[in-house]
């Protein structure tokens, strides 16, 4: 708060160009300091949230991996068992999944090819099989997984994987 008095009442006062006195107020900084100090606050609250709602994004989309990664692998392994014939083959495109005419009645083991939680694209990795079939697949994504340990028994080869294209899907028959 700024005043205009004629002469100085007491040390906390100074001349201006015109001749009057201007006094001074002993707190002029500290709302200005706490305002600072409140939006610090704020923002590392901020932060912190936005890092923890990042981090369950990415957890829910390594959920949507593993599920998507096994609905691959199962649909994989009927199209090899269903085979007709002695010699089993595994299927030529990621569509030979979605509708199998090598039988009388059409078989359908997905409904769809899934996008790729991590990549957002119908675009996968092929692990090739002998055949020249697709026997598994896995993401395209760089990224550093948050999961590495705890997986169930069908997935004990993603344990310590140090990105998500390293997660893969394969359908191993049972000899």
């Amino acid at each position: 708060m700024l005043r205009v008095a004629r002469k100085p009442k007491h040390a906390m006062v100074r001349p201006i160009a015109n001749g009057d006195w201007v006094e001074h107020s002993d707190q002029g900084g500290f709302t200005y300091l706490a305002a600072l100090f409140l939006i610090a606050v704020l923002g590392a609250l901020l932060a912190s949230t936005g890092m923890l709602w990042s981090t369950a994004q990415q957890r829910e989309k390594e959920r949507d991996l593993l599920f998507v990664g096994h609905q691959f692998r199962k649909a994989i392994g009927q199209y090899y068992e269903k085979s007709p014939g002695t010699v089993k083959n595994y299927p030529k495109t990621l569509d030979s999944l979605l509708k199998d005419d090598r039988q009388l009645a059409t078989q359908r083991y997905l409904r769809k090819v899934f996008i790729d939680p991590m990549t957002k694209t119908n675009q996968w990795g092929l692990i090739q099989a002998p055949d020249g079939g697709i026997k598994g697949v896995y993401s395209l994504s760089n990224v550093r997984p948050l999961k590495t340990d705890n997986f169930i028994e069908s997935d004990q080869s993603l344990v310590g994987k140090s990105k998500y294209s390293d997660w893969q899907f394969v359908y191993v028959p049972v000899k």
